[in-house]
Order: C-alpha cells, then structure tokens, then sequence
C-alpha cells in the first residue's frame, strides 16, 4: 500500500495556499468521497493511508488516548490547515492530530463516526443518517468525484464507446453483501430484461456479483452490440457514466448509486434480496428527490436536479475554515 499521494492539480490561487490531508484506510469508497471534497476545494492535499496498532485497531474509536505509535505508518507534522477523513480508523487520526497541532488543524469527518460530534469541526453526514448537530452538514447521498468536467475527460479517454448504438445504457453491477443477496434466479430475470432493452448496454461486475452470476450475464449479454467489461485493460467505469444515456445500478452500492445520481442522467436502480434500513432510507431519499427510479424492464427520460454533495461539503468547508482561522 502507497502511504501517501501528493495531489496538485487545479490548485485555487489565493493569497495564501492552505495545505490539506486526506486520511482514510485506504478503502476506494472512503477515500473517493474524500478526494471529490478536496478537488471542489481547490486547495494541494496529500492522501495519506494508515493503519492502526493495538489496542486502537481492535477499539477505535471508543478508547482514545492515541499515541504516536498509534498508527502505521506514524503521523508526523508539520500538521496540515485542513483535515479530510473517513472511515473507522480515521477517526483516531483526526483526534490526534487535533491534539497535536493544538488546535490548528480544522478536521472534517466524512460519514457518521460514532462518537461525539464534539470531536471534529465539521461533519459531512449523509441524510440517511440520523447525527445532526450544529456542526453537521448535511449531503443527500454520498460525495464523489463525479463532475462534468471528469466526464467530459472520460469521454475523450474512451472514444470508442460513441460507435455503440443509441441509446447507450449503463449496467453497474455490485453483488451480494451484508445487506442483500444477488441470488441466480435475480441475475437471470435481470440478463432477460436487459437482452430486451433497445440499444447497447456497457455492463461491468464487481467481485461480489460472483463467477456464476457474471457467467449467466456474460452468456446472454456479451455480445458485439454491447461492451461487457471483464477486467482487462483500464476501468472503463467511469466511462460509462459519461457516455450513459441511461444508467441501471443494483441496490447494494451506495457509492454507484451516488455517483449515478451525480450525473443528472435518468438511474434506474435494479433491485436484489434483502435490504436493511439504513441503504434502504438512501433509496427512497432519492426517489423522492426525482434521481432515482426503480428498474421494472422499461425506460424513460427524465429530469432531476444532479446531486453535488462534493461542492456542497467543500463550500462548508471554506465558509467555516474562514471564521475558524479568524478565532484561532
């Protein structure tokens, strides 16, 4: 694993040219809600990856008290102006760098930490979850790397995709997870509604759709009108949703769907086994929104306000980095 990712690009030119981190595990989730954050900023961040030692990696981030030799690799300063960081063992991080810049730091958790909002200055909390407080922000879905921009690049990166038939439909595939079950039987009825969709389909698998599954998509699917991904080459994901005239994305990814909805294209959610609340509240926050809809077999156009979570968390952050620098 790369410790750390120096990142300059589309750096904002201001007087003074603030530093910034990026602290996740590592995991692409995490670590692209985080980055599409600090690309709205416009501000050079550094992605730094850790892991954590015992007793912290068994109890983080209830027990507290971090140490340098808390982490692996070590945190060392000098500390960055603004703090961006996700997931479980970020948290641990945030505290102790907050502890050890006396204050100096401004730190934003990303997702719901589990512990007080008391520990961080700013929180970007999705509104499935329940955690609100005067520090709180708020995002519809999950914050992402999804721009015009991006997609406009990822267009000119695959130009072979322009000579599929129209419309072209994006098919986003996750799998089985905690949550929900991707059985055979669901997979089969899906590959049957897809072959009778007009247009082509761009269809990628994860690792949790399973051999069999993709093997049932592969063989009613893969074909010369359509583009089926198997992993070979580069990932052509973001791609498709430039491309899409259409997106289908199954129910068990909250960052697809995310990102999906980011694009302001019609996103048509196909449904699995299973369910919990907390995704399931994701859903229908967007249906109600108008970004999302559920796959019956069918498609039609239409039109939503896209999300921008990224933009909305990163105009926070500089509204609130401004008063915080003021009263430090």
């Amino acid at each position: 694993m790369k410790y750390e990712t120096i990142v300059t690009k589309g750096i904002e030119m201001t007087a003074k040219s603030y530093t910034c981190w990026i602290i996740t595990e590592g995991m692409a989730g995490t670590e692209n809600q985080c980055i599409g954050i600090a690309e709205h900023l416009g501000y050079p961040y550094s992605i730094k990856k850790i892991q954590l030692n015992n007793p912290w990696k068994t109890l983080s981030p209830y027990i507290g008290f971090e140490q340098d030799y808390s982490f692996s690799p070590k945190l060392s300063p000098p500390w960055p102006d603004i703090l961006i960081a996700s997931g479980r063992k970020s948290i641990a991080a945030s505290r102790y760098i907050k502890k050890m810049s006396k204050g100096h730091t401004f730190t934003v958790q990303v997702q719901d930490p589990r512990v007080s909002e008391n520990h961080f200055d700013l929180l970007a909390i999705p509104e499935h979850d329940p955690l609100r407080g005067s520090n709180v922000i708020v995002t519809k879905a999950s914050p992402n790397k999804i721009t015009q921009d991006t997609l406009t690049k990822e267009k000119e990166a695959f130009p072979e995709f322009e000579n599929l038939r129209s419309p072209r439909i994006a098919v986003l595939i996750g799998g089985s997870s905690k949550a929900y079950n991707m059985t055979h039987e669901i997979t089969e009825n899906l590959a049957n509604k897809l072959q009778d969709l007009d247009g082509s389909l761009m269809i990628t698998c994860s690792r949790r759709t399973g051999i069999i599954n993709q093997k049932i998509l592969e063989t009613k699917l893969k074909k010369d009108t359509n583009y089926f991904w198997t992993g070979s080459g580069n990932n052509p994901y973001l791609a498709f949703l430039a491309w899409a005239d259409y997106i289908l994305v199954t129910a068990d990814s909250a960052s697809m769907i995310s990102e999906s909805c980011t694009t302001g294209k019609p996103v048509y959610m196909i449904e699995l086994d299973g369910g919990k609340k907390r995704i399931s509240s994701l859903h229908n926050n967007l249906i109600k929104h108008g970004a999302l809809r559920i796959f019956d077999g069918s498609l039609e156009k239409y039109e939503y306000t896209p999300l921008n979570d990224a933009k909305h968390v990163a105009d926070a952050i500089k509204k609130e980095f401004k008063i915080f620098t003021r009263s430090s």
